[in-house]
C-alpha cells in the first residue's frame, strides 16, 4: 500500500491512462515526463465523475483499454444505466462484447451482489446449443473513492419475446443443469449464497443440509417462501389455514416425489413473468431474476401472468415431463406469488392467495380421506 491506501497496481493503471492521453496530444513526450504526468493524474481524476474513475480503472485493468464510449441508458429509482464500450473490447461468438453498466448510491453488498451472483450461475447453467442467452458478469463493486457501486455485464441487444417451443426447451436445460462448484451450489443444497428480493420484498434463502431431497424442499418452501410471505402479509386468516390445516400435511402433496423421483435442486429464474422475458441474438433470454435453488416446479408460480402458450409447455415437457401431482400442487407455488403481489401492492391479491389455500386445503382433505 501507498501513503495515500491505494495499491501499486491502481496507481499504475491510472498513471498509465494519463501517459496515453498525453501521448495522443503530444508524439514527443519522453519517458522524463512521467513524473509531469504524475502530477497531472489528481488533477484530471478529480475532474471525472466517481463513476467515469471506475469504469476508466476497470477498463485498462482488465486489458480492455480504455473507455471509448459512455452512453446514458435510462434509470430506475435505484439506479443508472449506461452502454459501454471500450478501445479493446473482449469476443463473443466472434463480435465484440460491449458493455451495460448499472450505478447506484447504495452499496455493492446491497444493490448488486445478489444480482451479480444470480446471473453468474444462469449463465453457468445456460451453455452449449439451445440454450438462454444470459449475459455474462464482468465485474461488480464498490467505488474506490466516494460511496456508490457499480456491476458491469454483457450487453444484450434484447427484443421481443420470439420463439415460445425453444423458451420451454432452454428453461428445462437450465433446470437440468448439475448443481456445482462453478454455479454456486457445490453441496447440491437447496437455496443460495446470498438472501436476495423478489420485487422489493427480502427473500431469505438459507441452505438446507447437503444433498438435500424433497423432505428438504418441503420444509424450504414451507418456512422461507410461504411463511415467510404470510409474516409479512399478517392476514389472520390465511395464517391460520396455512398453520392448523396445511404446513403440517403438506408433505401429503409430495407423495409422487420420493424414490427415483426425490426432488433435485434446479436453478431457477424465479420471478418469471412476461416482463421478464424477451431474446437476444436470436436465442430466448430471460433477465431482473430473483434466483435460488428449488423445485422446478415452482418457477411456474407466475404463470397466471406470463402467457406461455402450449407451444411453450410442448418445448418444456419435451426435456422435462410433467410430474402427476403437478396441477395438485400448483396452487402452493401460486400462493407464494400471489402473497408477494400483496405485501408489494396490497389489493385483492389477498382474496387469490386465500383462494389458493382454501384449495390446498381441499385437497388434502381429499387425500387424507382416501386413505
Amino acid at each position: 500500500k501507498l501513503e495515500s491506501g491505494r495499491t501499486t497496481l491502481e496507481i499504475m493503471v491510472r498513471l498509465s491512462n494519463v501517459v496515453l492521453l498525453l501521448s495522443a496530444a503530444s508524439e514527443s513526450l519522453a519517458f522524463s515526463s512521467v513524473p509531469s504526468a504524475t502530477r497531472l493524474l489528481g488533477t484530471q481524476l478529480a475532474a471525472m465523475a466517481p463513476l467515469d474513475q471506475e469504469l476508466e480503472s476497470w477498463a485498462w485493468s482488465a486489458g480492455y483499454g480504455q473507455i471509448d464510449k459512455a452512453i446514458p441508458a435510462g434509470s430506475s429509482g435505484w439506479a443508472s444505466f449506461r452502454k459501454v464500450t471500450v478501445t479493446n473490447p473482449p469476443e463473443s461468438d466472434g463480435k465484440p462484447v460491449s458493455f451495460f453498466v448499472k450505478s447506484s448510491s447504495r452499496s455493492a453488498e446491497e444493490m448488486f451482489h445478489g444480482e451479480a451472483l444470480g446471473l453468474q450461475a444462469m449463465y453457468e447453467c445456460s451453455q452449449g446449443e439451445d440454450s438462454l442467452r444470459i449475459p455474462k458478469v464482468y465485474h461488480y463493486g464498490d467505488f474506490s473513492e466516494g460511496k456508490g457501486s457499480l456491476i458491469v455485464m454483457e450487453y444484450l441487444n434484447l427484443a421481443g419475446r420470439s420463439d415460445d417451443r425453444a423458451l420451454g426447451k432452454a428453461m428445462a436445460k437450465m433446470h437440468l443443469a448439475p448443481a456445482t462448484k462453478e454455479a454456486g451450489n457445490p453441496d447440491k443444497a437447496f437455496g443460495f449464497p446470498v438472501d436476495n428480493t423478489i420485487g422489493g420484498t427480502p427473500q431469505p434463502n438459507p441452505w438446507t443440509k447437503p444433498n438435500s431431497g424433497t423432505q428438504e424442499w418441503i420444509e424450504f418452501f414451507r418456512d422461507h417462501r410461504i411463511g415467510h410471505q404470510l409474516d409479512l402479509a399478517g392476514d389472520a386468516y390465511c395464517s391460520n389455514l396455512w398453520e392448523k390445516d396445511i404446513a403440517p400435511r403438506l408433505h401429503l402433496l409430495f407423495e409422487d416425489l420420493q424414490g427415483e423421483k426425490e426432488i433435485k435442486p434446479s436453478l431457477l429464474h424465479g420471478d418469471l413473468w412476461s416482463g421478464n422475458i424477451g431474446s437476444a441474438d436470436g436465442k430466448p433470454s430471460i433477465f431482473d431474476p430473483a434466483v435460488y435453488w428449488g423445485h422446478h416446479e415452482a418457477e411456474w408460480g407466475m404463470s397466471w401472468c406470463a402467457g406461455f402458450t402450449q407451444t411453450f409447455w410442448d418445448g418444456y415437457n419435451s426435456i422435462i415431463p410433467r410430474d402427476e401431482g403437478f396441477l395438485e400442487r400448483k396452487p402452493l407455488y401460486d400462493c407464494y406469488h400471489q402473497l408477494n403481489h400483496y405485501n408489494l401492492f396490497g389489493g385483492g391479491y389477498i382474496s387469490s392467495a386465500r383462494g389458493h389455500l382454501e384449495s390446498l386445503k381441499k385437497k388434502l382433505d381429499a387425500k387424507e380421506n382416501a386413505k
